[in-house]
């Protein structure tokens, strides 16, 4: 082996461990909320620990993107790893649960980094007719951290504390940091460009407004209250501002003539709603388990296991094909079975089976392995060098912003039908101050101590609430699951392997 496939095969290595602590991040949280919010309290503010790592992520992604196209790859890698690696230390020294939403906002800032730039480095150190395996190697390793997290997530919750689940990230994130900073060596001339200021303060500022406005409207303020109204102004002026900035900008963070090139525009629409669709299964299923079924962070955790699995075998199986049978054939099949799966979940209430709801996860997982490689190679198929960071992290900011807002939207839908269905299930029932008290503590759900103090009766109106709002909550996600069936037809039939590098765009990009 040479010295420059050596470098090659060690900053690979650099750049797996990343995704291995990114993807096994998420997973691992996923599994420790149920404790982490029966510790901390704020189960109704539960989800921005989610979302506003969601957030800033997706904010990040077209940012970094556009900067690595303009001054490089690796500072901006680098400086992604730092930034969530910081995060993770600040995450587990979190008192509560505002703190730690604000401490995974800037894990998430990290994150924007990491995520888009990880690919674009594929495409520019692999020929074409290496991408596809590349990609789905990538892709296999994102499955196997997803299936190890929970795992992980639910021994050291179990046994050592929650806290812990964001130390974990300090040494994969140190070793992979070394490895990139010593051995990879850009060689793509990067053309100086303005940095669109404007548009991201604009693109920012629309996103947090619009996260902000769902969350706490119909919660902590009326809809109709100025504060709300305020933010709903704020996303209405944010957003045709932003477009008016990037339509005039020289070099705009996101190139909208980008999105005139057909598999580019339709990768990007299909990945937008699977994102809105599959972060509910990651993130319900748990709470699920161990608020229904009174399960431990491990159960929790093991109830996971089956759709990473299914991830890791369509994510690889979905890259191979792409190779032989095109984009569009080999997305069908996959959209159709993910679809089928969020139907299937959207069954479940407090007497499902365990087996039922592990196979209802294998489907859902397998529906969306695909949609990882195929999606993100599809995207950057036909896109110069030069622009590849800024496409491959406008793909992922539109995932990104299908789950932010899959998250925040079918969180409202779920905390308002819980509320809704408890209001029904203890209509002119009278009940002492103990057991009111009881069962009004959300958290008593999700610890076994607390449970443990719940009457039979009481505990068996709660779990069916629990359990028919989140099964509400996967019948509307239903929605966007049968729009990625209907817009995967706009995909084209381009296959990656034996196509070369386009030498020129159809479109004119920045």
């Amino acid at each position: 082996m040479s010295a420059k496939e050596s470098k090659i095969g060690l900053v690979m290595a650099g750049l797996l461990l990343s995704i291995l602590m990114a993807s096994m991040d998420n997973t691992i949280v996923a599994t420790a909320m149920g404790t982490i919010v029966a510790d901390l309290g704020g189960l109704e503010k539960f989800i921005w620990v989610t979302s506003a790592y969601m957030v800033a992520e997706m904010a990040g992604m077209p940012i970094f993107g556009k900067l690595s196209d303009m001054y490089g790859r690796k500072k901006f890698y680098l400086a992604g790893m730092l930034l969530f690696l910081l995060g993770s230390i600040l995450c587990g020294t979190a008192q509560t649960i505002e703190q730690l939403s604000i401490y995974r906002a800037i894990q998430g800032i990290g994150g924007g980094a990491l995520v888009p730039i990880t690919f674009t480095i594929i495409f520019d150190v692999f020929p074409p007719e290496k991408r596809g395996k590349m990609t789905g190697l990538f892709g296999a390793v994102f499955g196997l951290s997803s299936v190890f997290g929970p795992l992980l997530g639910a021994y050291i919750t179990d046994y050592i504390s929650w806290h812990w689940v964001f130390y974990i990230n300090l040494p994969l994130g140190i070793l992979a940091f070394i490895l990139i900073l010593a051995n990879y060596s850009e060689s793509l001339e990067h053309r100086s460009q303005k940095i669109d200021w404007a548009g991201a303060i604009t693109l920012v500022g629309a996103v947090v407004c619009l996260m902000f406005a769902l969350e706490l409207g119909g919660n902590k303020y009326d809809w109709d209250s100025s504060i709300i109204l305020s933010l709903f102004g704020g996303v209405i002026l944010l957003i045709p501002a932003f477009i008016f900035i990037e339509r005039r900008a020289s070099d705009p963070i996101i190139s909208f003539p980008m999105f005139k090139n057909r598999l580019f525009a339709s990768s990007t629409i299909v990945g937008l709603f699977y994102g809105i669709s599959f972060i509910v299964a990651s993130v319900y299923i748990p709470i699920f388990v161990q608020g229904v079924n009174g399960g431990t962070a491990t159960n929790s955790g093991l109830i996971l296991l089956p759709m990473m699995l299914g991830v890791v075998v369509s994510s690889q199986a979905g890259a191979i094909s792409a190779a032989r049978l095109g984009y569009r054939n080999v997305m069908i099949v996959f959209a159709v079975i993910f679809a089928a799966g969020i139907y299937l979940l959207s069954t479940i209430d407090s007497s499902t089976s365990r087996t039922a709801i592990t196979v209802y996860m294998i489907i859902v997982g397998l529906g969306t392995g695909a949609s990882f490689s195929v999606l993100s190679m599809a995207a950057i198929h036909h896109v110069l060098p030069a622009n590849r960071g800024a496409a491959n992290s406008t793909m992922s900011f539109v995932r990104q912003l299908g789950m932010t807002i899959g998250i925040t939207v079918f969180g409202i839908i779920q905390r308002n039908e819980f509320s809704d269905k408890m209001k029904d299930a203890f209509a002119g029932m009278k009940m002492t101050a103990q057991q009111t008290g009881a069962f009004k503590d959300p958290r008593a759900l999700l610890s076994q101590e607390l449970r443990a103090n719940i009457p039979g009766p009481v505990l068996d109106k709660i779990t069916n609430a629990l359990a028919g709002s989140i099964a509400d909550a996967f019948l509307w996600a239903l929605i966007p699951a049968v729009l990625v069936v209907i817009f995967v037809f706009m995909l084209t039939n381009d296959k990656l392997a034996g196509q070369k590098a386009k030498t020129a765009d159809k479109t004119k990009q920045a």
